[in-house]
């Protein structure tokens, strides 16, 4: 019975949808008589507005592309150096990223790249690894076709294509941002002040300068296009047409993004959460907001397939939620009838799924097999302050400053360009906007189904509602880790830059204030015009000759002693050579010289993890034949000691490489409230420097300069005095 009547009241929805269709155009075409405008008139107004907002989306996008490269050029000088200074710009994982594209374009064909990458096993000594899978490395499969496919062999050198992708996907992620803010405010105003604030706030909203070729610069991109698209869809009486082209674009936007970045599930968790609670309240259509929750199942299924039968993802706490919530449709528990007691109800709706989705969440991890990181977990506990550890990658990672909260430095930049002060103002003005419609949800009010702007009814618009409930989630997210800001900032600029730039907004705040002496529509429009070309004048006089003085000034990046170090690998070390060191500095290695590393800097492999931890031993106080036996179960030939870490003098002492290690290793002495590192050896990579027994015994002295000692591990040991 609950099933026919509920698909009763849908087909009369859906009548009285159609009804309203076949009179809109009726009503519409009495209204432009009256005010004396034709039908054609109108279609030529639109066309121009949307013509010249994309125009000047695109148009964003291109110059912010463009600024980037510009920018890139001045601080590298990639045209006047040669490939391995190039390379060596890339650090970190973003040198391993690099250095896999270098192997596929390589290959005698991109099949043949692929087999490699997928059975890798000259990288990592005594490990196979898939490297497709380990480290999502499909956007270099994808740049690698696209640079042998266009011919662009004799055109441009492959560092320059691949920058060039990476900075192009960032003009689209802008491009998407103004889109996302035109479609809300529905002035395209709102985008340009979106862009503004997202170039002043480079800083925080992006991480493209430190590692070009990071994942998150490859995904972002997809996602705030499918942000855009699900804005989009969301909206209410949307024609069919352009509800399709949303519902394609957010369903290609959602797959592509999960299949760039590993923790993308995370982010579309986070996401459908908001959309729950978004249809808890009944303020969006269910039927559209269901069909997203397809959208994820779908993607997650591809991804699984085509991501090497990923376990990740069949353990995500994504589908856990969303096998939840359909579930709970399957099982018709309607809360939606009307009642006073059904919406009461809500409360055990919203209880119910949480319970579903925490013991589905569970189940699957007893049942299936998965490699998901465990020190992920551990990770939140100790950063709640719900355990304590002396493990050196827990504590290395808790050092690590995007994992730690955000400084006052950054709600100080957000202040000065006058974003947060903005934002917040617009995020009061919603929250109370909607926390008035739920109430007159409770009380059986039903939502309008257009929402006029005399109304001042700004949280009856379920794009709006979603996006609030978004940026909080994020926003808290954000406060707990700082590198979840790169995640916020972004839709934070377009939020406030929708708000100040909505007639909607200005009208919601007025009808709260009850204004009389001027007509708040009159007033609402001028405020929505007038307020962000103040916003806008100020921010080009105050910053624009900033951001060209950055573009003018000539800053050059060398590192000699890095250079040296390759040059000397490349032209000394023997071929089947492998080198031990930092995972930082392997990965450089790998790049620029191509030889077998015994660690990389990943951080989703808890083998490679304990690998990391015990090859960062050199620079702990343990004895040389403690460390001979790590480095010689690695099968390593080669030891490099960086000087930078052995003498490094850190502001946070405690966070230093050397003390986690000393914590670890129980090196550290407590004696009246004062802590003191203590061993009966010397720190290794102090002592081996010395060239006294035992150290000379087991290691020799072969390459050093003033960054670097290179020592190979001795394979027959002496042990003369």
């Amino acid at each position: 019975k609950l099933s026919s009547g509920a698909a009763d009241l849908r087909q009369r929805k859906k009548q009285n949808y159609t009804e309203s269709d076949k009179m809109a155009p009726e009503e519409r075409n009495k209204e432009n008589s009256k005010l004396g405008r034709s039908p054609k008139y109108l279609v030529i107004q639109r066309f121009a507005k949307l013509f010249f907002g994309c125009l000047a989306a695109v148009t964003s996008g291109m110059m912010y592309a463009v600024y980037l490269s510009t920018y890139h050029e001045r601080k590298f000088w990639f045209s006047s150096k040669q490939e391995l200074e190039r390379e060596i710009t890339f650090q970190g994982d973003s040198a391993i990223y690099y250095s896999f594209y270098k192997e596929l374009l390589k290959a005698p064909s991109f099949e043949r790249g692929v087999y490699e990458l997928t059975h890798d096993n000259k990288t990592i000594s005594l490990k196979t690894i898939n490297a497709v899978q380990q480290m999502t490395l499909y956007p270099e499969l994808i740049a690698s076709v696209l640079y042998q496919a266009s011919g662009s062999e004799e055109v441009i050198e492959p560092v320059y294509f691949y920058i060039g992708i990476v900075f192009g996907l960032q003009g689209i992620y802008v491009t998407a941002l103004f889109v996302t803010s035109w479609v809300m405010s529905g002035t395209w105003l709102a985008g340009m002040l979106t862009v503004a604030w997202f170039i002043i706030n480079r800083t925080d909203t992006t991480r493209i300068d430190y590692s070009i070729p990071s994942r998150e610069n490859w995904a972002l991109p997809y996602f705030a296009c499918q942000v855009a698209a699900l804005t989009g869809y969301l909206k209410k009486n949307l024609n069919c047409s352009a509800e399709k082209f949303c519902y394609l674009l957010v369903s290609a936007s959602t797959y592509t993004f999960m299949m760039m970045w590993e923790y993308s599930h995370y982010l579309l968790f986070v996401q459908a959460v908001s959309l729950f609670l978004l249809d808890s309240f009944a303020l969006a259509q269910t039927e559209k907001v269901h069909e997203v929750y397809k959208i994820y199942l779908f993607s997650l299924f591809l991804g699984y397939l085509l991501q090497f039968e990923n376990s990740a993802l069949l353990v995500s706490p994504l589908l856990s939620l969303v096998a939840a919530l359909m579930l709970y449709k399957c099982l018709q528990m309607n809360m939606k009838k009307g009642t006073f007691m059904s919406r009461l109800l809500k409360i055990m709706y919203i209880y119910l799924v949480l319970t579903i989705t925490v013991t589905l969440n569970f189940l699957l991890k007893m049942f299936v097999p998965h490699k998901e990181n465990e020190h992920l977990l551990k990770f939140i506990e100790v950063k709640l302050g719900l355990n304590t550890t002396k493990n050196f990658t827990m504590n290395w990672l808790l050092c690590q400053e995007s994992l730690q909260a955000p400084s006052q430095d950054f709600f100080l930049r957000l202040t000065q360009s006058s974003l947060l002060p903005f934002y917040i103002l617009v995020l009061i003005i919603c929250l109370f906007s909607v926390t008035q419609v739920i109430f007159r949800r409770i009380c059986g009010e039903p939502l309008k189904e257009t929402v006029k702007l005399e109304d001042g009814r700004i949280g009856e618009r379920p794009e709006i509602v979603y996006h609030v409930i978004h940026t909080i989630l994020l926003g808290c997210l954000a406060m707990c880790l700082e590198g979840v800001k790169y995640l916020w900032t972004p839709y934070v600029c377009m939020l406030a830059a929708f708000g100040v730039c909505s007639p909607e907004l200005w009208m919601t705040l007025f009808k709260w204030l009850r204004l009389k002496a001027v007509h708040p529509i009159l007033l609402a429009l001028i405020l929505s015009m007038a307020v962000p070309t103040i916003i806008g004048f100020s921010l080009w006089k105050e910053f624009f000759p900033r951001i060209m003085t950055g573009l003018s000034e000539l800053q050059g990046f060398y590192d000699p002693d890095t250079v040296e170090l390759m040059t000397w690998i490349k032209r000394q070390a023997p071929v089947a050579a492998v080198f031990a060191g930092s995972p930082q500095l392997m990965g450089v290695i790998k790049l620029c010289t191509g030889w077998m590393v015994s660690s990389l800097p990943l951080y989703n492999d808890d083998d490679l993890l304990k690998r990391n931890e015990n090859i960062y031993q050199i620079y702990s106080k343990r004895s040389a034949e403690d460390i001979y036996k790590i480095l010689t179960s690695y099968k390593a030939n080669y030891l490099v000691i960086e000087d930078s870490i052995c003498n490094e003098v850190g502001p946070v002492r405690g966070c230093r490489v050397k003390d986690l290690l000393d914590i670890a290793n129980g090196h550290v002495v407590c004696e009246e409230g004062d802590s003191y590192a203590y061993s009966k050896y010397g720190r290794f990579c102090h002592e081996i420097k010395m060239n006294y027994s035992p150290y000379v015994n087991y290691f020799t002295r072969v390459y050093w300069n003033r960054s670097y000692f290179v020592y190979r591990i001795n394979t027959v040991i002496s042990f003369q005095s």
